[in-house]
């Protein structure tokens, strides 16, 4: 069975060291991820290095509910590539291209069969907007 790809991208205006940095400390994964104004991620763990872990608690603010978001890194290279197994085995890969003062966000994943593939785009690129919007918007 081929399993479905979906890629999401984004240009942020800002150098590729920052966009790496925001894109992996937990202080700053915190600030953006989430795909509305109704969702947070309360707390971030990055252990960024192949065979390391990552966990992000993503949770409605009401409290109504919440998931893990986590995985294992199967390769990193700083400030160019990541690619990472989440726990349900789907596979993901993050291509950070520099482009001089901005940089370009690359993000493919393994669709799930439980939402529609149009529905995970959404909701991955509205996380992916608001990356940028918060990187774009700290100094």
């Amino acid at each position: 069975m081929s399993k479905t790809i979906i890629t999401i991208e984004q240009t942020i205006e800002a150098p590729v060291s920052k966009v790496w940095e925001y894109w992996t400390k937990p202080e700053h994964i915190t600030k953006w991820n989430s795909a509305s104004d109704d969702w947070h991620t309360p707390r971030a763990e990055n252990d960024l290095r192949a065979g390391g872990t990552f966990s992000a608690r993503m949770e409605a603010k009401d409290g109504s509910m919440g998931f893990d978001f986590a995985g294992i890194y199967d390769a990193v290279r700083n400030n160019e590539y990541i690619e990472y197994t989440m726990g349900d085995g789907r596979k993901v890969t993050v291509n950070f291209d520099a482009k001089g003062d901005s940089t370009y966000l690359k993000e493919s994943f393994e669709a799930e069969s439980m939402h529609p593939e149009e529905m995970q785009r959404a909701g991955w690129q509205a996380i992916l907007d608001n990356f940028k919007k918060y990187t774009e918007a700290s100094s």
